[in-house]
This record gives structure tokens, C-alpha cells and sequence, in this order.
């Protein structure tokens, strides 16, 4: 029998993704300083606006001292002292890339030292050693909702130019320290995001700010501008860099077929991509400085940050896919305010909707992925998280069957395969998250992504045990198969 040749490429990255505040734990050994997300607390969620804002200095600085909630992302699973252990896991599901960020506060605990901490480094030469050791590649990202919390309160985050300096010298120092044992990074995670969360974003405090709205363009020029200086250094420290930054992407359609709600879409597609046009194109759009101009948006730039950006443009574009929306008219332009909207008014009746209120829609995937290969002349792309939160149950056997997820994951591959027939140039899939970990948005334990059951709680309770689920063994197949066989007895 003739073996039929796979559609993804030889060299594929097939792995997970996770960030460091969510799973490494060890908040406050070996020199690590605080991050703005080691004051975010638990909170046991009876509806999705529970989730608390960070949008004054009161509930920010209340993280510091409080003794009487729990902050799960100081804990995580303890990836810190079990990264051995887990990476063997790792290794043993095929997994050839780890997704994964460095903590700046480990390196730089308050942001603006003169010398990085010596103790953060050598934690992540033995991990990235432990990755070479089983053959996986580092995928890195520099920026991931990590900021030190030094920063937010005492800088006024990323408005302030400082910030950009601190960071590209802590980019700087990373690179020249795992120049040889990381290839592939991530500069900024979902920079995108700056658009809906002004805190973990950009560590704006929105109740401080006399122009919300102002700071946020001018924070998001700091951040691109750092983007193109920490290309600019990477090609210097190793030109076998491959250097990327990311979006979170989140495919609309039109509630009708009205062209006031399709043409809300097509600006929606303009706002969420703007930060990826001057990454790629290294100019911002005539879209964007139209917006500007009429909206009275006078950045405060250097005298060569346009020639900064035009020059040092990105290799690929990291993307994370969760869900899709529905937008129309009413909505007005997503750039006008700093808001998270997912209530029902963007959901698409056609589609099935998670307990958490996403919406699974694999062909939105290769729709988007259609998009951006249009948009961006083929560049290459990066999956670098797509997944689905549960409520895994571990049986008394240690058994977990979680069929759902590797229906979620088998879809996904699929349209995958189709984007590429179309032309996409997808060159890694990193599923969120190969291990459970503890949720971004909600900072519980039970919002399960996992392949890798872990035996905690929302509140850090449990054995800690690793178990193997269902997926696990569907995505160790998978892989070996180089995604060409999706379906297993």
C-alpha cells in the first residue's frame, strides 16, 4: 500500500501552549519579584461579570498584603519544581515544540534593575537543557500578561517610554543568555488584547488615566515600537532567529445581512489587525491614521520610531484561536473603548456554545487562517493556543474521558488541512494547553484545557498527580501520524 503523504510539512511544530504566571508557580523564591498577575485573586464565579476589573489602584495594591483570598497564579501546578517530570510527559505525547513564556519578573523582579537575577536565568537554562534533551523546541514568548507589578504602580506602565527601554534590555538579556537553546520566539502575546484590557494588557490604571483612550494608543505605539528594537537586537545576537509576534484572533461574522453590520465586521477585522499591519508591513494602515486624524490621536513618537518599525519587521504571525463572534452596526468601532464583550448579543445561533460561553466553530478557523494568509502574502503562520475549557471528572481508576476535547481538537486539525490546501503557510499547532493549568481570565483550576489531568483545586488543593486523559493518547497518535490520521479506534 502506497502511504499517502502528509499535508503538513515534515518539520511541522506539534505541541502545547502555556504561560508562565498560570502554571510555574514558585511566585516568590529564588529572587522572583511580584507581576501583575500575582495580585489577581480567585473568585468563585457565579456569573461571567464577577470577574473582577482591575481598573484602580485600591483593588491592585490590595493583592500585595491580603491574606484572606487565594491567588492562584502564585502557585500554578508547580511547574517550577515538577518541569522535569511534566516535560517527560511531554516527550512521551510527541509533543516536538513547548509553547511557553519567560517570567520578566524572575529576571528583572521590579522591571528597572541594572543587573538581571542570576537565579531566574539559571531556571530557565535547565529547562530549556531538559527541552533539548527530549528534543522539543522552546517556543518563547517575552511579554505574556507578566509585567512587574513595579511597573503598573510606579511607572504608569506601558504609556510611560521607560517601559519600552526596561523591556527590550530584559528581551536583550534573555536572547544573548539562550541564544543557542531557543529558536523560535514570541515577542508579545495577544498584543491585540491592549484593545479590550488596559491592566494585563498594558498595565494602564484606567481610574488614573484623564484619556483612557489616548493612553491606550500611546502604550500600544511603545509596544510596537519595542517589538521592532527587539527584532532589531535579535538579528544581531543569532540571524537564525525566527521572530514573531502574536494576535489573538477572533473571526466575526455579520448578525444580518445588512451592509452596515458586514462593514462592521470588515472595520472590526481593520482594529483587531491593526498592531499586526505595522508589524508585518512596518508602517501603521491608512486605515488607522484616518482613525487618528479624526479622533484627534496625536502620538508621541522618537525621531526614528517610524523608521524603527518599517525596518525591523516580524518573521511570523503567532496566532491564538478560541472562538468566533457576531457583530452589527450598533456595535459602533471596537477601537473607541476598552471593553471585553461576550455576552449573548455575540453569539451565533448556529453554532454550540461552551459552559463558559465560547462558541466552537472549526471552520472559523480556516476562515481566519484564509484571511490572514490574504492579508499577510503568505507569511507564515503559528496556531500557538486553540482549545476548550471542561469540567473534567477523574474516576476512581484514574480515568478521564474526555471525548469532547478530542472532538474540539480533531475539527480543528481538520480545517487546519484545508487552510493549507487553500495556501496557508501554518507551520505549528500548540493546543491550550497540554497540561491543566490555571485559567487566564477566571483564575480557577476546574476551566480544564488540559491533556494532562492535574489533582487540584480552584483553591491549590489536591495530590498534585499527573494523570493521562483520553487525549493524551488521541493527540500522542495524531502526532506520529503528522496529523494525517484523525481517527483512532
Amino acid at each position: 500500500m502506497t502511504k499517502t503523504k502528509s499535508i503538513f510539512s515534515k518539520d511541522f511544530l506539534w505541541g502545547g501552549g502555556v504561560a508562565a504566571n498560570q502554571f510555574e508557580g514558585a511566585w516568590d523564591i529564588d529572587g522572583k519579584g511580584i507581576s501583575q498577575d500575582d495580585v489577581v485573586p480567585y473568585v468563585d464565579l457565579k456569573k461571567s461579570t464577577d470577574i473582577p476589573v482591575f481598573d484602580n489602584r485600591e483593588i491592585i495594591e490590595k493583592g500585595i498584603t491580603d491574606t484572606t483570598n487565594i491567588y492562584p497564579k502564585r502557585f500554578g501546578i508547580d511547574f517550577y519544581h515538577t518541569y522535569e517530570s511534566d516535560l517527560d510527559l511531554f516527550e512521551e505525547m510527541g509533543m516536538n515544540s513547548f509553547r511557553t513564556s519567560i517570567a520578566w519578573t524572575r529576571i528583572f523582579p521590579n522591571g528597572d534593575e541594572e543587573y538581571p537575577n542570576e537565579a531566574g536565568l539559571a531556571f530557565y537554562d535547565r529547562l530549556f537543557d531538559a527541552c533539548a534533551k527530549r528534543n522539543i523546541k522552546p517556543v518563547v514568548t517575552l511579554s505574556h500578561y507578566e509585567m512587574p507589578l513595579n511597573l503598573v504602580l510606579n511607572y504608569g506602565g506601558w504609556k510611560n517610554r521607560k517601559v519600552l527601554d526596561f523591556f527590550v534590555k530584559f528581551s536583550v538579556v534573555v536572547m544573548e543568555r539562550y541564544k543557542e537553546k531557543v529558536e523560535y520566539w514570541i515577542i508579545f502575546n495577544q498584543i491585540n488584547s491592549a484593545l479590550t484590557d488596559a491592566y494585563l494588557s498594558l498595565g494602564l490604571i484606567k481610574d488614573e488615566e484623564e484619556d483612557i483612550e489616548m493612553a491606550k494608543f500611546q502604550s500600544i505605539h511603545h509596544q510596537l515600537v519595542a517589538n521592532a528594537k527587539v527584532v532589531e537586537a535579535a538579528r544581531q545576537i543569532n540571524p537564525r532567529f525566527k521572530m514573531g509576534s502574536m494576535n489573538y484572533e477572533m473571526q466575526a461574522y455579520p448578525a444580518t445581512s445588512k451592509p452596515e453590520d458586514m462593514l462592521n465586521v470588515i472595520q472590526s477585522d481593520h482594529a483587531q489587525l491593526y498592531m499586526s499591519d505595522v508589524m508585518i508591513f512596518g508602517d501603521y494602515s491608512p486605515v488607522m491614521k484616518r482613525y487618528f486624524r479624526e479622533n484627534n490621536i496625536q502620538l508621541v513618537m522618537a525621531e526614528d520610531d517610524l523608521a524603527v518599525l518599517k525596518k525591523n519587521t516580524i518573521d511570523y504571525l503567532a496566532i491564538s484561536y478560541y472562538l468566533t463572534t457576531v457583530r452589527k452596526a450598533e456595535m459602533g468601532n471596537m477601537l473607541d473603548k476598552i471593553e471585553w464583550n461576550m455576552d449573548e448579543s455575540t453569539r451565533n445561533p448556529y453554532l454550540e456554545t461552551s459552559e463558559w460561553g465560547w462558541q466552537i466553530d472549526p471552520i472559523g478557523l480556516r476562515i481566519a487562517l484564509d484571511k490572514l494568509t490574504t492579508r499577510y502574502n503568505g507569511l507564515p503562520i503559528m496556531i500557538a493556543e486553540n482549545g476548550i475549557g471542561y469540567r473534567d471528572v477523574l474516576t476512581a481508576d484514574g480515568k478521564i474521558a474526555d471525548t469532547y476535547r478530542i472532538s474540539y481538537h480533531k475539527e480543528h486539525i481538520r480545517q487546519m488541512r484545508e487552510a493549507i490546501l487553500d495556501g496557508t503557510n501554518l507551520i505549528g499547532y500548540h493546543p491550550w494547553a497540554p497540561i491543566d493549568i490555571i485559567s487566564a481570565g477566571t483564575s480557577e483550576m476546574e476551566k480544564r484545557y488540559g491533556m494532562i489531568y492535574v489533582d487540584q483545586d480552584n483553591l491549590g488543593y489536591g495530590s498534585k498527580k499527573r494523570y493521562k486523559k483520553d487525549s493524551f493518547y488521541w493527540f500522542k497518535k495524531m502526532i506520529a501520524s503528522n496529523g494525517e490520521n484523525l481517527d483512532f479506534d
